[in-house]
């Protein structure tokens, strides 16, 4: 995909501030610390757009970047930091399920899991509970280039065991770090 243009929208804290314009939207969610940010930056061509950190839990509101004037990308508040409070890390769930609930119909959902740890237990849980939902969801494995070729048909499987996937064929590797998996992702969904 080339990317001609991207500019940061807005971050929004409630559901009166989210962007609804008709253009289709990709939401990018997942576990605290799965390295959101950086897959958003690699895809996006950018090094520093999405902010990272080594610090969990950064990402607290719902994060609208436009891409080429045609479609939104959307960073969601990390599910899982351990570190927030119970009353913060509940306004973000609240957040996040109103914003899913709102854009089911038109939203492409981008579920990453670790597959340094193999997916795990919230994972599993926050896949059930966006297929609840009607959302179509894509599994992308991150991290894939920390584990060794040896190793990542087991990270995978267990991934789609946790998930209850049928198929390891179901879940995309891909690496922030090195790009591998960065273009079938592109292909995957299909905005070009």
């Amino acid at each position: 995909m080339k990317i001609k243009d991207v500019e940061f929208v807005l971050s929004a804290a409630s559901a009166k501030q989210f962007v609804r314009d008709g253009l289709p939207q990709v939401a990018f969610a997942g576990r605290s610390n799965v390295g959101k940010s950086s897959l958003l930056n690699r895809l996006l061509q950018r090094k520093k757009l999405a902010r990272t950190s080594s610090k969990p839990g950064r990402t607290r509101m719902v994060n609208y970047f436009l891409v080429n004037k045609r479609f939104y990308f959307v960073d969601l508040p990390g599910y899982g930091y351990a570190k927030a409070s119970k009353t913060d890390r509940q306004s973000w769930g609240v957040l996040i399920e109103n914003y899913l609930r709102e854009s089911a119909e038109d939203l492409r959902l981008v579920l990453l899991v670790d597959a340094k740890i193999e997916g795990s237990p919230l994972d599993g849980q926050a896949f059930e509970y966006f297929r609840s939902l009607g959302v179509a969801q894509l599994v992308v494995a991150t991290k894939i280039d920390r584990l060794p070729r040896s190793k990542r048909s087991r990270s995978l499987k267990k991934i789609a065991e946790r998930l209850d996937l049928e198929q390891v064929d179901d879940i995309l590797p891909v690496s922030a770090e090195t790009g591998e998996g960065i273009d079938k992702l592109w292909a995957e969904l299909a905005l070009g």
